[in-house]
């Protein structure tokens, strides 16, 4: 029997499910880079599956979840969601917006303001924020003022920031303090 096959025997149907899911995610994001993955993926098969030896499913995992994403690329077109949400935050930080894009917390995004010379203003989103997109379609944008409060409706930043995406066919609404972008995830990656 494959390495692999026993490896799936050992951890459970619902715990293979949900690494290869974690897997897929992390890889389909586009901003971890194969020692971020791989971190991220031994850390929770540890956790997780401690029966399982990571060595043999971590790259297993790796290697399916890049496998897929290669052939889904095949089908997408030339400019996708996320190269014109990258168009959209290039120009946002062409305006001195700091912008703070796959952090962990939004204690990070803080420190990127704190340290922004004379910032106009932050958008962030976090790596569990790009996961909800690869998943469900709506990345959520956090945008504060430069003294980190959110934004309001009415407000000539957010208008900015709604304007730029819906000029870039990305339809957003601000709703809870936070900017709702509705984005089909094809990010190109390699791993």
């Amino acid at each position: 029997m494959a390495p692999a096959r026993r490896a799936r025997q050992v951890i459970g149907e619902r715990t293979d499910r949900e690494l290869r899911g974690l897997a897929r995610v992390l890889v389909r994001s586009g901003y971890a880079d194969r020692a971020a993955v791989t971190a991220a993926l031994t850390e929770a098969v540890q956790e997780d599956a401690p029966s399982a030896d990571p060595a043999v499913l971590v790259p297993e995992l790796i290697g399916e979840a890049a496998a897929a994403l290669r052939a889904d690329a095949e089908t997408w077109p030339a400019e996708t969601n996320p190269d014109r949400l990258d168009a959209v935050l290039d120009e946002l930080e062409s305006l001195g917006i700091v912008v703070v894009r796959y952090c962990a917390d939004h204690h990070e995004a803080r420190k990127a303001l704190e340290a922004a010379s004379d910032p106009k203003g932050l958008v962030f989103f976090t790596d569990t924020d790009v996961w909800h997109a690869v998943d469900f379609g709506m990345l959520e944008l956090k945008l504060w003022h430069p003294d980190t409060a959110n934004v309001a409706p009415g407000e000539p930043l957010l208008e900015d920031v709604l304007t730029l995406l819906h000029e870039r066919d990305l339809p957003a609404v601000f709703d809870e303090g936070r900017i709702e972008v509705t984005v089909t995830w094809q990010r190109r990656v390699s791993l």
